[in-house]
């Protein structure tokens, strides 16, 4: 898509809302997913396209991308074992 496109937020009950283009294919119903960004944009795109938005970020990454790893990441042991349902007597 090498159009763009502007629209307004609005207020709708106790939300915000933003009216798209129907020339963007987003139909009534579609259920959409939103990725904010650090830098205070977003992404979105339709549920059911998240593999080929997965994909599409392939080879996207720099070279040096985790070169040196994700570094120690620290988690404690954890209880594995069965726990009792709340609420009832042993």
């Amino acid at each position: 898509m090498t159009e763009e496109y502007k629209a307004k937020v609005f207020k709708s009950g106790n939300s915000v809302a933003l009216r798209l283009p129907k020339a963007l294919g987003i139909a009534e119903g579609d259920d959409i997913v939103i990725a904010p960004h650090a830098d205070g944009s977003f992404t979105f795109w339709k549920e059911d396209d998240g593999l080929k938005v997965l994909m599409g970020l392939y080879g996207s990454f720099s070279p040096g991308f985790m070169s040196e790893g994700r570094g120690d990441i620290e988690q404690e042991e954890r209880d594995w074992s069965p726990r009792k349902p709340k609420g009832k007597a042993a």
